[in-house]
Formats: structure tokens, sequence, C-alpha cells
């Protein structure tokens, strides 16, 4: 006799839809919290940083063009590297005042040293007392490309992957979907959590449709060197000198073994090279200036154009003598480069175009709550049925979607706090950066214990929603305090990235809020997703509601 709860197995053949609703399924089970995770990341990049200036008060500076006035001499940033650099460090760095950057910031890495940095004051020239960490270009950013596992190049392999399987889902996806053109204006928010997560789903996943392939697949083609490791190092074998050369038409000459005697002037160069990117039909401001074995005779200095309103990400690399400012190498790409250039281009979004970049951030949010629903679709169409049947899977990929949205975004807001308030209270002898990390993935591993806690019903979605909201709120009015910088006075001097990015917390706080509010009224009242009652029936299925 046949259980009622267990339906006998279905041995007709799959059609091609079934199939692919599939593939789509799984490609969502098991890779859907990591591309959640990959998606919020990589959405908070496209304003790193403006997170950047939110978090580092000392940067919250007039714009260059809004100072009116050039800014400091980049050789005056020399005897300032001279004595902040460690004398092992293998390249000097140097960010000339930008529009999204408005201090001069010096910064030095490689040679078995610990990367560091500095900011100047764009008009004084005068270095500027450290606050807080860098979020959102040195832990939001990589956290988004390489999961900050670095080990075998780990994390950008499971971040490939993921891409790989997003595009799957994509076209699975499509291949699922009947009605695609009506799911796209079909949205009943007040129907149960299962039918409302789904519309919202089959809306984000529509409207964003093209944005989510291409973005996929241009971050595959972003990393394609890491991908193609196999293949590059059987065509070069050991030189990966002569594959910099060749491909990405890079420069470098082994150390004279000797020191250095006397420096070209950093100003001078820079003039030289605006005359060169002027006179090839690519006129464009520096954007960065690096010193690789500054204390050798065989020193080179690189200038790097800025992107402006350029798409691909060419920077015309000029390679100079720091003896004697005779022009070595100019970048020149060939033609697989340039279309890869191109492409990651438009994944980085590194160009000036602002309409674009918001257009960006909602579109990576369009995919945050896709994927976010997705999981919750899944969880409440089987929860039911697998507590009934014993089962633990539904209630474990609840845990992982709770830790995945809620803890990600309660890590993220968490940080930001931290940074508001003095280095002492919580980085405990750490570097602001190095202690931002420890707690970002503390807090993180904190909201999956938690979730998998209480991983029957809907309290640890309440609690961490209700946490978030607090947190959030809790930053602004802390940032606020902390710095003196009031919305109000924000507005008035001009500085709108980090009353962007307080204005972005309020309305974290605003939907935790509601998605708390909303979550523990279910409860109270017991209003949940009626199950799916399966009974077998001689010759057909019958779903009751």
């Amino acid at each position: 006799m046949i259980p009622q709860d267990t339906p006998p197995p279905d041995r007709r053949p799959k059609g091609f839809r079934l199939a692919m609703d599939e593939v789509h399924t799984w490609c969502g089970v098991i890779f859907g919290s990591l591309l959640f995770t990959i998606f919020l990341m990589g959405t908070l990049a496209v304003f790193d940083r403006e997170i950047d200036r939110w978090a580092q008060p000392h940067t919250r500076l007039a714009t260059p063009a809004a100072a009116g006035n050039p800014g400091p001499s980049l050789d005056q940033a020399l005897p300032l590297l001279e004595r902040l650099a460690p004398g092992k460090a293998a390249s000097w760095l140097i960010y000339p005042p930008a529009e999204r950057t408005p201090t001069l910031r010096l910064g030095w890495s490689g040679g078995g040293v610990e990367r560091g940095a500095r900011d100047l004051h764009p008009a004084t020239g005068e270095l500027l007392p450290e606050q807080g960490a860098a979020l959102g270009t040195q832990l939001f950013y990589p956290f988004h490309y390489s999961l900050h596992l670095k080990w075998l190049d780990l994390g950008e392999w499971l971040v490939g992957l993921a891409a790989m399987a997003m595009l799957v889902a994509i076209v699975s996806g499509v291949a699922t979907h009947r009605r695609i053109f009506k799911d796209f204006f079909t949205f009943r928010p007040r129907k149960a959590l299962q039918r409302a997560a789904l519309d919202l789903h089959s809306v984000t996943a529509v409207f964003a449709l093209p944005f989510h392939f291409v973005i996929a697949l241009s971050g595959l083609i972003v990393f394609a060197a890491v991908y193609l490791q196999p293949a590059i190092a059987w065509v070069y074998g050991g030189e990966t000198a002569a594959y910099s050369k060749e491909v990405l038409s890079r420069f470098s000459r082994p150390a004279a073994k000797r020191p250095l005697e006397r420096r070209a002037s950093i100003d001078a160069l820079a003039t030289q090279a605006r005359a060169h990117w002027a006179a090839a039909g690519q006129p464009g401001e520096v954007q960065l200036v690096i010193v690789r074995q500054p204390r050798d005779a065989h020193a080179v200095v690189e200038v790097r154009r800025a992107y402006g309103r350029r798409v691909a990400l060419e920077q015309g690399t000029l390679y100079f003598d720091a003896g004697t400012g005779a022009l070595l190498h100019a970048e020149a790409l060939p033609a697989a480069s340039r279309v890869q250039r191109f492409i990651a281009g438009l994944h980085l979004i590194q160009f000036e175009h602002w309409t674009l970049r918001w257009l960006y951030f909602l579109m990576g949010l369009s995919g945050c709550v896709m994927l976010a629903t997705g999981s919750i679709v899944w969880v409440q169409k089987r929860a039911q049925r697998h507590a009934r049947l014993g089962w633990r899977g539904a209630s474990w990929v609840q845990v992982l979607t709770v830790a995945s949205v809620c803890g990600l975004l309660l890590a993220s807001a968490g940080v930001m706090l931290l940074n508001t308030l003095p280095a002492a209270w919580w980085t405990w002898g750490a570097t602001p950066l190095a202690a931002s990390m420890r707690w970002f993935f503390g807090l993180w591993a904190a909201s999956l214990c938690h979730a998998a806690a209480l991983r029957h019903g809907q309290r640890h979605w309440v609690q961490q929603c209700a946490a978030l909201c607090a947190i959030s709120l809790a930053a602004v009015l802390a940032n606020w305090a902390g710095s003196g910088d009031g919305p109000w006075a924000m507005l008035n001097s001009g500085r709108r990235a980090p009353l962007g990015v307080d204005l972005a917390l309020l309305a974290v706080a605003a939907a935790a809020g509601y998605a708390t509010w909303r979550l523990r009224h279910q409860t109270q009242a017991g209003i949940a997703p009626r199950p799916r009652l399966v009974a077998w029936r001689p010759l057909h299925w019958r779903t009751q509601r």
C-alpha cells in the first residue's frame, strides 16, 4: 500500500521544460547563497570609493574641481614615501586627487612588506590623520571576486564556478518559463509568502535578464588569465614575463643591484605622459603613478591614464626610467587583449558616468532580490513536506538563506558601525582594516550559528531583521555624532558621497524594520503558506489547497 504523503516514482520520460526546471532548481539550491554573496558585494563595490569616504571621515574633502586648485606637486610625495614606506617595499604608489577620491593618496606594497597607504590633503600636502578603514575598496570589493581566499586562487575559482552556474540557471530559467512576458507584470505582495516571493523572483529576473547574463559572462572574462592558467603554462612554460610582455604589453627589467643616485621629476613625467596621450588621440589625466624598485638604479616609473568616459580598461600605460626620465615602453595591447579589456570595463564600471553607475547599482540589487526570493520559494514549497518525511534539506537551505541574506547585511552594517567608533574600542591593537575583516567574518559566522540554532519557524528571520534595522540606524546616528557631519552639513558642503551612504543605510533600516513587522505579524496571527497535500489517485495526481 502506497502512503498518502509519498508519491510513487514517475517513470515517464521527462520533457525538456521539466528537465530545465530541475537544472534551474539545483543550480539555485547549490550556488544560491554563494551567488547572493557575490552579487551583494559587487553591488556595494559600485560605490566602493564613496563607502571609503563614509568610513574614513578624514577623506571627506571637496573635490579638486570644487576646490579650484590642482593639489600638491607629485614630487612632494617622494620624500614622504622615502620616510613612510618600508625599505623592502617593491613598489610606491601615488594616486592624484580625483572626483571620487579627493585626497592625494600614497601607498606601498610588495617585497614581503604589508601593504599600506596614507592620505595627504590636496591643498597643503600635509598628512591626514588615519580614521577607519577603506571598507569599500579593500573589504567589499575584493570579497566580491576573491572571497578573500588567496590560497591557490581558490576564491577566484569558486566565484568563476558560481558565475558558470548562474549562466546555466539563466538559460534554464528562460527555457522553463512559458509566460515570461506575463510574469514581468505580475506581482502580488499581499499574497502568502511563497506566492509573493515567486512573483518578485520572476519580476526581478525578467526585468534585469540581459544585465544578469552580461555581468556573469563578463565576470568570467575578467579573470580569463586565472581560469586559463594551464593553457598559458602550456604555451609559455615558465616564462611568465614573456606572457606579460606579449599579451598585456607590460615592461620590466632586472634590478641593477646598486642605489639610485638621482630621480627624475614625477611632475615632468606626468606632463610628458599627458602630451603623449594627447598626440595619440586619447587625452586624459594621470590616475596612478607606480615607482617599481624605487631605490634601485633600474627603477621604473609607470604612469597610467585615468579612464574618463572610456569603457575599456585601457590606460595607455607609459614606462619611464626613474633616473633619466627617458621613455622605455608604451602600452600597445593586441586585438584580443583590447576586446577583453572592453568586456572587463563593462563589468567593472570604472568609467565616469553617474547615470550608468546608479543603473548598475539598481540592477545589482535586483539580482540580490532575485537570488534571495528564489531560495525562499524553494524552502516554502518543500518545508512542510520535508518536515513530514523527516528530511532536513529545506531547513538547512533556509539556514543558509538567512545567513547569506540577513547575515551578510548584518556583517556589512556592523563593520560600518564599528568604523564610526573610536579605534581603541574595537581594533584591539590591529590595523582598522584587519580588525574590520575579523569583525566582518565573526558577525557573519554568528549569524549562521544563530540561524542554525533557530532553524525551525521564522524566529531567525524576525530577530536578524530586527538586529539589521537597529545596527543600520545606529551606524547612521554614530556617523553624525562621531564625525560631526549631519545631513544638512554634508548637503550644504557638497559632500554627497557620505550622505548617499547614510541614506542607503536608512533605506536598509526601513526595509528590515518592515520585514520584521510583517514576519512578526504573520507569526502571531498564525499565517503561513498552506502545505500542498498530494494524494495518490489511480489515474492522475491532484493537488489540493
